[in-house]
């Protein structure tokens, strides 16, 4: 998965400060957020896990926006661009737009039936950087795990979404997975943001 917190990473990465602790026991410690802050490097609390199907609307759509921040137009076309990637490629695209904590959350799964052939795209400005993936593994195979964080670098950054607006950087960054789904499958392909 990309852009969603691993747990097992954490633990690989913090196993010299908890050795000896179980995983029950190093969840259960209190850890102390520095009181510095790294320019592009903020500190992230960890966010608990939200299942809200109440906001899923009622009838399928590949596009939620619990946020507001699509305009009905962009909605639409966007609709379209990721019915004509499904059409031309096979894969799924699904663009969630939220403002943790008013998100469907985990009930996402079952309404888009998330698979191995699912791009998950979540738009979420709290934590600095807006566009989030959580990548099927058949995907996986096709598109350079580099592309995703290239991408999220581009069109996600706080500087791009704070001048041109997080619908902006979620119209580029649908556009930009069109384009490179599109690209025959080979060493150099995703190799530009489009």
């Amino acid at each position: 998965m990309v852009g969603f917190w691993d747990l097992s990473l954490f633990y690989s990465c913090a196993t010299p400060f908890f050795a000896g602790l179980s995983k029950e026991d190093i969840i259960k410690t209190e850890i102390k957020k520095p009181n510095f802050n790294l320019v592009g490097e903020g500190f992230a609390e960890a966010k608990v896990g939200v299942n809200k199907p109440e906001l899923l609307p009622k009838e399928f759509s590949p596009v939620i926006d619990v946020a507001g921040f699509l305009s009905d137009g962009q909605e639409k076309r966007l609709i379209q661009e990721i019915g004509d990637i499904e059409t031309d490629t096979g894969f799924k695209l699904r663009v969630l737009a939220q403002n943790y904590p008013e998100t469907p959350g985990l009930a996402i799964k079952d309404f888009w039936q998330v698979d191995d052939r699912t791009i998950v795209f979540v738009a979420d400005p709290t934590f600095g950087n807006i566009l989030n993936f959580n990548v099927g593994a058949s995907i996986d195979l096709d598109i350079p795990r580099s592309f995703w964080s290239r991408l999220s670098g581009k069109y996600g950054n706080i500087f791009f979404w704070k001048e041109k607006g997080e619908d902006a950087s979620i119209e580029a960054a649908v556009m930009a997975i069109s384009n490179c789904l599109r690209e025959p499958v080979g060493p150099s392909n995703c190799s530009e943001i489009k």
